[in-house]
């Protein structure tokens, strides 16, 4: 296969990731980001910092480097450019209309209730404090907030008084990225656990399921997840029916990070990310054949992926800073290294801020076995992991 050319908007942890799969598959990378020394851009070929909500600057680098391949990895991204970048020959990943729809949530949770009939909580939008008001009333207290654009969830909130409202509009607009200042409104699901199904859909294959994940989020951010999760074969189906509808949909090839919430009603759909999941990560502790990253980097090249198999249960969870800061440096890795079928990554994030994710403890365990006990230690170890910031 001949070398292709991969430009990575966005490159955080998980580019980080995809960068060492494409590198080992023979593949040059270009990482992009709005700050330099982001973790992707530590190991790829090239890298650019630019604002990628300036259609310009996105034009001028993908006119300086000419990429094959065009792979988001963020949502802060002007993503209509990549309708034009089709046109000149460019592969987006996994496709201009994914990448569109999937930034915004208002685009995503239409097409999955409206268009295709997927069973999701009840919604509402609002654009300013006064029909924020009135569509909470109208879905009812609780219920969740989040920005249609805005990441690691960031602006996200749930309303449990009446007395959250303003609070949460003012947290929302705060959080929002890009140039969209609106928001959704869901109705809130009484769910008995959630998960990510993480998806694959190939070019010349069939469209592959991972072994389901359970997370666990606060501030709308994932804090751990691990692999296997319980879940009916029922369930198991409905949701795989789910995905592989809005995949289809979306079109593309890559992986998808799908989102799920069990509840006494059925399966509802959440979220969809069009690339690799951060609940993911759990698959870098060997839970499967091949972890996500490899599985997108082979997606993406059209590169022919036989199965996706569980080899053993593992869990992950994060390490957070605690305050703002720079150049950190980090105690506690021997503790953590010296148990058995344990892994650390430090992300090597060249700042902190309070709960920004700098690191991840993965553990793994027996095959024949939830994953109980690696939760229990993944959590433990993670606390041992000090932030030291100058």
């Amino acid at each position: 296969m001949k070398q292709k050319k991969v430009m990575l908007l966005g490159s955080g942890e998980l580019g980080k990731e995809v960068v060492i799969a494409l590198q080992r598959l023979g593949q040059h990378v270009i990482a992009v980001d709005n700050y330099a020394g982001a973790p992707a851009m530590q190991v790829a070929h090239e890298f650019e910092v630019i604002n990628m909500l300036e259609g310009t600057e996105l034009d001028r680098v993908v006119e300086k480097h000419r990429p094959d391949l065009i792979v988001p990895e963020i949502e802060a991204i002007r993503t209509e450019r990549f309708y034009d970048y089709e046109k000149q020959g460019i592969t987006v990943v996994p496709s201009a209309k994914a990448a569109n729809f999937t930034m915004n949530r208002k685009a995503i949770r239409d097409l999955a209730s409206k268009d295709l009939g997927l069973r999701t909580a009840k919604y509402e939008y609002a654009t300013d404090a006064d029909g924020f008001e009135r569509a909470v009333k109208r879905i009812g207290i609780p219920c969740v907030v989040k920005p249609l654009m805005s990441s690691s969830g960031k602006g996200q909130s749930v309303i449990k008084t009446a007395e959250d409202v303003p609070k949460a509009w003012t947290y929302a607009m705060e959080g929002s990225r890009g140039d969209y200042k609106e928001v959704i409104i869901e109705e809130f699901i009484r769910f008995e656990s959630e998960i990510t199904l993480l998806t694959v859909t190939q070019k010349n294959g069939p469209t592959l399921f991972c072994p389901p994940i359970g997370h666990r989020q606060e501030r709308g951010d994932y804090q751990e997840s691990w692999q296997p999760c319980a879940i009916s074969e029922k369930e198991l189906k409905e949701a795989q029916a789910m995905a592989d509808k809005v995949t289809k949909a979306l079109t593309g090839y890559g992986i998808w990070g799908i989102e799920f919430f069990l509840s006494a009603e059925g399966v509802y759909f959440s979220e969809l990310s069009p690339r690799p999941h951060d609940t993911g990560m759990v698959t870098l502790a060997n839970t499967q054949n091949l972890n996500e990253f490899e599985l997108h980097a082979r997606a993406i090249l059209g590169l022919p992926i036989p199965e996706v198999k569980l080899l053993r249960s593992g869990a992950s969870a994060v390490v957070l800073a605690s305050k703002a800061g720079a150049r950190p440096e980090y105690e506690g890795q021997e503790e953590v290294l010296k148990e058995n079928n344990t892994e650390l990554r430090i992300f090597n994030k060249p700042t902190t801020r309070p709960y920004r994710r700098m690191g991840v403890v993965l553990c793994n365990g027996n095959p024949e076995a939830d994953a109980t006990l690696e939760r229990d230690r993944a959590i433990q170890l993670a606390k041992r992991i000090k932030i030291l910031h100058s």
